[in-house]
């Protein structure tokens, strides 16, 4: 994948390049270098391409691998040497000073996570720096490439089979005195947890955390859940992996319950799909995420729930926004909240209306999607139900 990043000349203004140190891990690093490396290594963008600073350990692998047209070891300015004289954060400052005058660079631009220690070497070797307040290549990574929505594709496809393990657990557990049991047990949210993570893993992905709560526990959008599961209680169950090859994540969430659903909680899942569906069908380049965030708003509030539009100070109903952007961080620009911006075709969202009350508990559905140039293509196939 060759991402554009001519939109981000515009941003350089009066500096000469835009500057990242940075691990693999940092998404905006892994975006403009096409690389992946555990330390952090140096990356200048300029308008003439893209220059990497590298340990000799990474030497090789980043000019096979990276998206830079030259590639150069710390070696070569005597890293080692310098630090050792001037201090860890001075001598790399000092070193990478040296890099930028090679390529003609002596005012940078800098995302606000830029490293303080190196900032300040780099001032101190005479490199302006500046702080790029727009987040400028968050802005660029928000339109997807063709390739870069495939690749999220192929990861929802993975995270809806570690969603369907987490069902199957739920639906095969025999119920006891209200609890749900499996091999002779409490069926636990860790227990579930498990094993949707070595669904995960046998399907190439990884994921930090992940959202199996139950009741009182589900009335919290982001309680991971503990404990027994119980019947006739709501399950939130909330996936975001990442593919261990391409970086990219997947999104999806279900509200699964084993029993039968009060009045309350049935009314709340029949609101959030109407809400869902609402969502969608507000979906087009040039509508704002604000807007798709109202509708579902519009939904909750007709059906006399309460939102954080209605009452910012609402502890109870929806309260959270409508949705994210998702890529190589699983939440992302653009937003689909009361500040959202207009979207535009390759914007890959989530759509998660939700209702929570510690009195009922907690219902979210979520999907995953792409704006398209006439509407938009929903990544998600997994059936929306609440009763398994």
């Amino acid at each position: 994948m060759q991402p554009d990043l001519s939109a981000l000349d515009s941003t350089l203004d009066d500096a000469d390049g835009y500057l990242l140190d940075a691990d693999g891990t940092d998404a905006t690093q892994r975006y403009l270098s096409g690389f992946d490396a555990p330390d952090p290594f140096v990356t200048c963008y300029t308008p003439d391409g893209v220059h990497l600073l590298v340990s000799g350990l990474e030497y090789g692998r980043a000019r096979a691998e990276a998206r830079a047209i030259t590639v150069t070891r710390l070696s070569a300015y005597d890293y080692r040497e310098r630090v050792g004289e001037l201090g860890r954060a001075t001598g790399r400052g000092a070193v990478v000073a040296d890099f930028l005058a090679d390529h003609g660079v002596d005012t940078v631009l800098v995302p606000g996570r830029f490293p303080l220690g190196t900032a300040d070497g780099l001032r101190q070797s005479g490199v302006r720096v500046e702080v790029d307040e727009s987040d400028a290549v968050a802005e660029i990574r928000a339109v997807k490439t063709e390739a870069e929505v495939d690749h999220i594709h192929e990861a929802q496809r993975a995270n809806e089979r570690a969603m369907a393990t987490a069902e199957a657990l739920i639906e095969s557990a025999t119920v006891v005195e209200g609890v749900l049991h499996r091999d002779g047990g409490p069926l636990t949210s860790e227990a579930v947890r498990r094993e949707i993570e070595l669904t995960l893993l046998r399907e190439g992905c990884a994921l930090d955390e992940t959202i199996v709560a139950c009741g009182v526990d589900a009335a919290n959008p982001h309680d991971r859940g503990s404990g027994p599961l119980r019947a006739d209680e709501p399950i939130v169950v909330d996936i975001f992996p990442r593919d261990k090859e391409t970086r990219y994540h997947a999104d999806i969430t279900r509200t699964f319950l084993r029993g039968e659903p009060s009045a309350t909680l049935r009314e709340w899942f029949d609101l959030t799909d109407e809400a869902r569906r609402a969502a969608l069908d507000a979906l087009e380049p040039g509508v704002t995420g604000a807007a798709v965030h109202d509708a579902v708003c519009d939904v909750y509030e007709d059906a006399g729930l309460s939102t954080l539009r209605a009452d910012p100070e609402a502890e109870t109903g929806f309260i959270h926004s409508t949705g994210h952007g998702v890529g190589l961080e699983v939440h992302e620009l653009p937003r689909i909240a009361p500040d959202g911006v207009e979207l535009e075709p390759g914007n890959v969202i989530t759509i998660e209306p939700g209702l929570y009350d510690p009195d009922v508990g907690g219902v979210r559905i979520e999907d995953l999607v792409v704006v398209t140039e006439d509407g938009y293509e929903n990544l998600t196939e997994y059936p929306v139900e609440l009763v398994v």
